[in-house]
């Protein structure tokens, strides 16, 4: 059940949008498939993501709310945590949203890994035609050079060490600033781990995705740099436009 579960939802989808696109594009090259591959992904993750980049948005404007709710129930944490969920439901946010894009992905790193790798039941740059759609046509040509420079099962620390950067420039963009600790406060449990985790996700996050990135091949590398740029582009977008978390 697992594995029927496993090929249907997201190994198989993801084998055969690579080769679709090994098909189509210039010498076969399963880079360039990999980079359309991530844009398909996140092209169908888009509303997932557009709410969870509009719940980022909304946090920041929740936040001088935030703030004189604390200031006004500073003394009773359970009256103070009852407000803050109830702002948080006045204004639509699920802070968990970002949590749950972010899990939704694992999988898919997983599966092109394997996809690529060939630990999957496929082995690029030979087809498995038992595993193709009716539809996604065997390649005549497959090259595992990423534009005649990568291998693209090899590592590749440049790739790597972009695929860091851009995803502490993403984190920077979205994670709203920790409040500050206020002179003399007494010590704080959740907001200290509110301020470490801050610190965790914007720089631990893009260290752990760099040593990743580089330790399994330059596939992974790849598809976290090309999916941090959207991203980061996404983000953007949004400020510019104003988007609010309804859709507004």
């Amino acid at each position: 059940m697992w594995s029927a579960f496993w090929h249907t939802i997201f190994y198989d989808p993801i084998y055969n949008s690579l080769v679709f696109f090994i098909d189509i594009v210039p010498y076969g090259d399963v880079g360039i498939s990999i980079v359309l591959t991530t844009v398909l992904v996140k092209f169908v993750l888009l509303p997932l993501s557009l709410r969870a980049a509009r719940t980022q948005l909304a946090m920041r404007e929740l936040e001088p709310k935030l703030k004189k709710i604390k200031e006004k129930l500073k003394d009773n944490r359970e009256a103070f945590a009852r407000a803050t969920m109830e702002a948080y439901k006045k204004a639509g946010v699920n802070p968990f949203s970002s949590i749950l894009l972010l899990l939704i992905q694992i999988p898919i790193v997983i599966a092109l890994y394997l996809a690529v790798s060939g630990r999957g039941g496929a082995s690029l740059p030979e087809i498995n035609t038992d595993l193709l759609y009716s539809f996604v046509p065997v390649p005549e040509q497959v090259s595992m050079i990423f534009l005649s420079i990568i291998d693209i099962v090899e590592r590749n620390l440049p790739l790597a060490a972009l695929a860091g950067i851009t995803q502490y420039i993403q984190t920077t963009l979205v994670l709203p600033k920790p409040q500050p600790r206020e002179k003399n406060a007494e010590p704080n449990f959740k907001e200290d781990l509110a301020r470490s985790m801050h610190l965790q996700m914007r720089y631990v996050m893009p260290i752990i995705i760099f040593v990743v990135a580089y330790t399994i091949s330059a596939a992974i590398a790849l598809y976290f740099t090309v999916s941090n740029i959207l991203a980061i582009a996404q983000e953007y977008y949004i400020r510019h436009r104003g988007l609010r978390h309804n859709g507004e």
